[in-house]
Order: structure tokens, then C-alpha cells, then sequence
């Protein structure tokens, strides 16, 4: 079965048609949101601390991408695959992130990547399509930039960032990207750039006037109940409550000798069995 093409994206965009972008990191949860319907699937550096117990995305490294891409991918059929390039994978050299981005696709098994900028890392995204390398651009709240911004604040809200965020847009665009993310910015300025780049924009904590929309899976599920839950998002099912209350369960009827019972267990033959007294 042929996975969906980056092309599709802008044959939606030119229909009016929106998707949505969900990131998942492992086996079962990319089989479960491609059964869901998700066209786009983001093995998102955001698994740092959504998966593996980190502060932020910045820890997370190559070796872990490429370890969760290939588990995602062997979850999907007809999903488009994103996977992030973490963090110093791109920012050092040029080629540096050509041996990144080729590992992606190569040895993870990706069908494209992204990278956080706009206007400086152009013609790194125009030389990366030059060599077959798909690339989806993102702006505004960049989280490998979380430090410098000071934490997750809304960006491009005065007219000089709002006017430069404009312009990495087109910048990413004619350097080739087929898509772009947009966080947490003004939704009229989302709005604004959705209108005036022809590919498509994908919008978390933009508002609903992007051409898609990108969640972090265990914010959408309840995953954490001391997670602090972003204003852009929005929490779909309790699954960590759920799963706590089976554990308890669990745990309760081991203790109790309630499980396991004939029901979960396995017979012996007698004759079998009578032999083995007097061993």
C-alpha cells in the first residue's frame, strides 16, 4: 500500500480541504492514529519529554529519532512520516545536516523531515530538496529556541516579528518546503501567512485558519495529570486515568489471590501428572 504523497498536502490546501498532523513515537500508537484516519504522522522531538523525561527538546538526539522513526514507520501503511531534526543535528555545518537528514530517510525509514527557522536556514532546506530530501519548515514558537525565547510565549506579536515571520514563510517556500508548522502565534497573523504562501500551513496554538493542525498525542489523550496542558490544546480522553484505575485493579487482585484464575491458567494431564508424584 503507497503511503500519501507531500503533494497531496497542496492539492488539499487548493481544495480547501483540511488535515490533521498528530505526532506518535512508537509502534502501537502510530497504528492506532493511522487506523484513526491521520494522513501526516510527526515522530516529533517533543518525544523528550512526552516520552523519554526530559525538561525540554533539547536532549534529544539523533540516535533517538532514528530509534522512534523506524517504530512509527513500521506502525503506518499509507501515513506520511515527519521526523524532526533534533536538536545540533543541523545548526553546526551544512553537511553536518545532509548526514542527518539523509540518516532519517534512509535508515529510519521517514518520508521527510522538518527543521526549526526560517530566512537563515533556507538554503539549507533549498540544498536538502536539491537532493531529494522533503522538508517541512516551522516557525514562531520554535522549542529547540525555548531558551532563548524565554519560555513558551506567543510569537510575532509586535509589527517587526509579525513582518519577519511573513517573510522566513516565503523564504522557506521558495527554498522548497513543502509544508510549514506555525506555533503559537496571533491567529490572524497564521491567517495572514496561510493566504499568501501557496503551501500549506500547519497550525498549533495558530488558530483555525491554518490549512492543518499538528497535537502532541498524550496532551490530546490525558496521558499526564500533572502535565501542564498548553491553551492550544485540547484534551479528547482521560487515558492516564484509565490506565491507572486498570493497574490498580490489577494490583488489587494479585494481592487479593483473585488473579489468576482457572480462567487465565493451563491444565495437565492426570496421568501425566500422577507420574511426576514420586519424582
Amino acid at each position: 500500500m503507497a503511503r500519501y504523497s507531500i503533494h497531496k498536502l497542496r492539492e488539499w490546501k487548493a481544495k480547501g480541504q483540511r488535515f490533521a498532523m498528530i505526532t506518535a513515537y512508537d509502534y502501537p500508537f502510530a497504528r492506532l492514529v493511522e487506523q484513526a484516519g491521520v494522513p501526516i504522522v510527526l515522530v516529533g522531538d517533543s518525544l523528550g519529554s512526552v516520552v523519554l523525561g526530559y525538561d525540554s527538546t533539547v536532549p534529544v538526539t539523533m540516535d533517538d529519532i532514528v530509534y522512534h522513526t523506524r517504530a512509527v514507520v513500521r506502525g503506518t501503511e499509507k501515513a506520511i512520516v515527519v521526523a524532526d531534526l533534533p536538536f545540533g543535528s543541523y545548526q553546526a555545518s551544512p553537511d553536518d545536516a545532509m548526514r542527518n537528514a539523509v540518516r532519517l530517510l534512509q535508515e529510519a525509514g521517514a518520508t521527510a523531515v522538518k527543521l526549526e527557522g526560517g530566512s537563515h536556514v533556507a538554503p539549507l532546506v533549498h540544498r536538502m530538496v536539491e537532493s531529494g530530501i522533503p522538508v517541512m519548515g516551522h516557525l514562531g514558537l520554535t522549542p529547540q529556541s525555548v531558551n532563548q525565547f524565554g519560555g513558551h510565549k506567543v510569537q510575532g506579536k509586535t509589527p517587526a516579528a509579525a513582518a519577519k515571520l511573513l517573510n522566513d514563510a516565503r523564504s522557506l517556500e521558495e527554498a522548497g518546503a513543502f509544508a510549514v508548522v506555525l506555533e503559537t502565534i496571533p491567529a490572524p497573523l497564521a491567517k495572514m501567512v496561510t493566504e499568501r504562501i501557496s503551501i500549506p500551513t500547519i497550525g498549533i496554538g495558530a488558530g483555525p485558519d491554518c490549512d492543518g493542525q499538528v497535537q502532541v498525542l498524550h496532551d490530546m489523550l490525558g496521558i499526564y495529570d500533572d502535565r501542564r496542558v498548553l491553551r492550544h490544546a485540547k484534551v479528547y480522553a482521560n487515558i492516564g486515568g484509565t490506565v491507572r484505575d486498570a493497574v490498580r485493579e490489577y494490583v488489587a487482585e494479585v494481592e487479593g489471590r483473585e488473579f489468576p484464575t482457572t480462567e487465565h491458567s493451563f491444565e495437565m494431564d492426570e496421568s501425566t501428572l500422577n507420574e511426576l508424584s514420586g519424582v
